[in-house]
């Protein structure tokens, strides 16, 4: 079986390297926030996968909430 390439904006999840290149998020404030909050996160065995869709929606309502102040 082959190997796709897919791009990241294409994944539905994304690892904590993938996801701190994706949002210009360092690693270890994202694995913070994964802990924290797992509404946009999951854990894989040991390891946290982000929900790209949700997280998203997470930044978005973060600017919204900063832009009613």
């Amino acid at each position: 079986m082959s190997e796709k390439n897919i791009s990241i904006s294409e994944k539905y999840l994304l690892s904590i390297s993938e996801a701190a290149a994706y949002f210009n998020i360092g690693e270890k404030r994202l694995r913070r926030l994964a802990e924290d909050d797992n509404h946009f996160a999951i854990m894989n065995g040991n390891r946290y996968l982000i929900i790209r869709k949700r997280f998203e929606e997470y930044i978005d309502s973060l600017t919204e909430r900063g832009e009613e102040d």
